[in-house]
């Protein structure tokens, strides 16, 4: 059987689709699971106006249950007996006594048959509909129903006979939909899946989102190669314009030339963000005076008027961006600086231009880090957000940083300084590219580090639901600025630092938190889990190397965890750890059992089996050896050195008894056991990784 639910209602945002679209799949399975009905094949899809479940190869009918209950001992109170007969809706006579284990106990067999699908699906899908949950719903009308907009009409039929569902006063529901809204309004009936979709087609309507998006680069494409340009990869927006659309048309209008010298940022946003046009580039990449809308349907002059309308609109926005172009060039980006005291960073962190000298401190003691510059690294951090002064910022936000760059280039300032500017909002996100200047890298991080001290040492830290300031996009920054740079840098100390110049700063005081820099440490060292475990390292490795005695050099550690991977993977490797792994354990059990502890030094006057104290010696060797290779960061000759334990430590299980009647000896062969960790230790915390 197959069942089909299409929910028509006003315009849903299509923002909202592709989340909803997969909340109604998942209620969807969730329900069908819990009533014992099977199903062959599931999907949804959205629309601006409709969003549809179709759900394949339903049983008729639920299948038959039989089981078995158990019930209370023979022994028990009547009351006990009672309650388990009502709740079950059984008489005592349809008991039987049973042995379970040393006891009698009551068992019923009940046998429950199974309901009609179509009685089963009618509840269910009220349930279904009413929990779908939105981010804001509302209510029309006198009802109280709830939808993320006006819900008008539901189509609902199982094996092509409609389904009468009662959601709610004056919301029908039926075997009915239309087509599009402007193009082709009239109800038709709908009895199978592939009836609903080519009918939809053929009344204007591609449902599937895929294909609309498919459709609109396709003819998107077209238009603008016949004409030697290329369409600016933007799948975003893509996703975005489907779900405004249902028949989707897309037209090529053009762009004044006069518009053409403002910068390709201010144009791309634009048109992207108010008018939701793509962009046009020619054969070197740069923006072509073309953009692509996509109309939402068809028109009789080809979307001439539509064009021409758009490119009217487009002109005066354009027009409103060029106006703020002239006029913020007029002034210089530092004389905007004495504003920023005007606005708060946060109530507790005080306001932006105390940001600024705070980040003009850190980016100079970074580029001294980096080898740059210090002086255009502080002129940089002085200037990063002075264009939130300016009104093309004001008027599109998202381009902060961006438009910086461009006006202290007319400003006359050094290009290093203007890159900075430019990037130091970077990177964004996992796909945004990383700056690799140094000056660049320092004002960034040190933007970065700034928001991060602060919102740690006002208790603002990220919960596992909410990150309201952006806190872990902060520490992934870092850590892509660091490693793929290849710059060193010890996050405690930065942290130590920008912690002091909070000190300095508007009397806000951190010296009370004594764990910030402990805390954030370990932060960083959760993100640097998630950034590496697309590169297939181990959470447990990167834990094996960060607890060990202090290391907080990402570039380092990174080093160091790939050589522990490596060697792990290595036969050497894999048995070392298990020796480990059973030395510390055999410690452990003793630790317990005595109360006592075996990390003192081991008397080598008492060593005497040849093992022991060959043992002994090796491990005394590999920490004279290890200590100046992890200084010299020649790692992987220390994992060598680390491989030649595993001969001794197994001659030394193999021969050597641990527990000897003799209390000074048994202590002895547990601290050289002890020793085996604290050795290995110079390495990594072995006790930190798993297997």
């Amino acid at each position: 059987m197959q069942l089909l639910l299409e929910l028509f209602c006003e315009e849903i945002p299509a923002r909202l689709q592709k989340q909803a679209k997969q909340n109604l799949k998942m209620h969807a399975i969730d329900a069908l699971k819990k009533v014992s009905l099977g199903f062959d094949e599931i999907e949804t899809y959205a629309t601006p106006r409709r969003l549809a479940l179709m759900v394949d190869g339903l049983p008729e009918r639920q299948r038959d249950i039989k089981e078995e209950k158990r019930g209370p001992k023979i022994s028990a109170p009547k009351k006990a007996l009672d309650g388990f007969l009502r709740s079950n809706k059984l008489k005592l006579e349809q008991c039987i006594k049973k042995s379970f284990g040393k006891e009698e106990v009551w068992f019923a067999t009940i046998s429950r048959s199974g309901r009609p699908a179509e009685e089963v699906l009618t509840a269910i899908l009220l349930d279904i509909i009413g929990n779908l949950s939105w981010p804001k719903s509302m209510r029309w009308g006198e009802g109280r129903f709830r939808w993320v907009r006006p819900l008008k009409r539901v189509l609902c039929v199982l094996d092509g006979k409609p389904l009468d569902l009662k959601i709610a006063e004056g919301i029908p529901c039926g075997n009915t939909t239309s087509g599009h809204r402007l193009s082709s309004s009239a109800n038709f009936e709908v009895g199978f899946f592939d009836d609903y979709e080519k009918n939809l087609q053929n009344n204007l309507v591609v449902l599937n989102p895929n294909t609309r998006s498919q459709i609109i680069e396709e003819k998107a494409k077209t238009l603008v190669e016949a004409e030697g340009l290329h369409l600016k990869p933007d799948p975003q927006l893509l996703e975005e314009v489907a779900g405004l659309v249902e028949w989707p048309v897309p037209l090529m209008g053009k762009i004044d030339t006069a518009f053409m010298s403002l910068p390709d940022e201010v144009l791309v946003t634009a048109m992207r963000s108010h008018q939701k046009y793509f962009s046009v580039i020619d054969e070197e990449g740069k923006l072509a005076p073309r953009f692509v809308v996509v109309a939402n349907t068809g028109a009789p002059d080809g979307g001439e008027a539509i064009i021409l309308g758009n490119e009217r609109v487009l002109r005066a926005r354009l027009s409103d961006a060029k106006f703020f172009w002239d006029q913020d060039r007029k002034q210089k980006l530092e004389t905007r600086i004495p504003r920023l005291a005007e606005m708060k960073f946060h109530q507790k962190l005080g306001s932006i231009s105390e940001k600024v000298k705070r980040i003009e401190e850190l980016a100079e003691y970074l580029a001294l880090k980096f080898n740059a510059e210090p002086e255009l690294a502080r002129r940089a951090g002085f200037l990063c957000k002075s264009d939130l002064m300016t009104g093309m910022v004001g008027e599109f936000p998202n381009l902060q940083g961006v438009m910086a760059g461009y006006y202290a280039l007319e400003d006359g300032e050094n290009s290093a300084v203007a890159d900075a500017l430019r990037d130091h909002y970077a990177p964004v996100g996992p796909n945004d590219k990383c700056p690799d200047s140094p000056i660049s890298v320092a004002v960034s991080i040190a933007d970065k580090i700034d928001t991060l001290v602060g919102f740690f040492g006002i208790d603002e830290k990220p919960t596992s639901s909410r990150d309201p300031f952006g806190l872990r996009r902060a520490a992934l920054g870092i850590i892509r600025l660091l490693l793929e740079n290849g710059f060193r840098l010890s996050l405690t100390d930065i942290i130590s630092k920008s912690r002091n110049f909070y000190n300095n700063s508007g009397g806000i005081d951190f010296n009370q938190k004594q764990q910030l820099a402990a805390s954030l440490v370990e932060f960083f060292s959760e993100r640097l889990k998630v950034y590496l475990k697309g590169q297939g390292i181990r959470h447990d490795l990167i834990s094996a190397v960060f607890s060990n005695k202090g290391e907080d050099d990402l570039v380092r550690l990174v080093a160091r965890v790939k050589a522990l991977r490596k060697f792990l993977d290595t036969e050497d490797g894999t048995n070392l750890l298990a020796t480990h792994k059973r030395a510390q354990n055999i410690v452990s059990i003793e630790e317990k059992k005595t109360r006592e502890q075996f990390n003192e030094n081991v008397d080598q006057t008492l060593l005497q089996d040849t093992n022991e104290i060959a043992l002994f010696n090796e491990l005394t060797q590999m920490v004279r050896e290890v200590k100046p290779l992890l200084e010299e960061e020649r790692f992987d000759e220390a994992m060598i050195i680390l491989a030649k334990l595993r001969q001794p430590t197994d001659k030394f299980f193999e021969a050597v008894m641990v527990n000897a009647e003799d209390p000074n000896l048994r202590t002895n062969r547990l601290r050289l056991l002890s020793k085996i960790g604290h050795a290995m230790g110079e390495v990594a915390d072995f006790k930190q990784i798993e297997g």
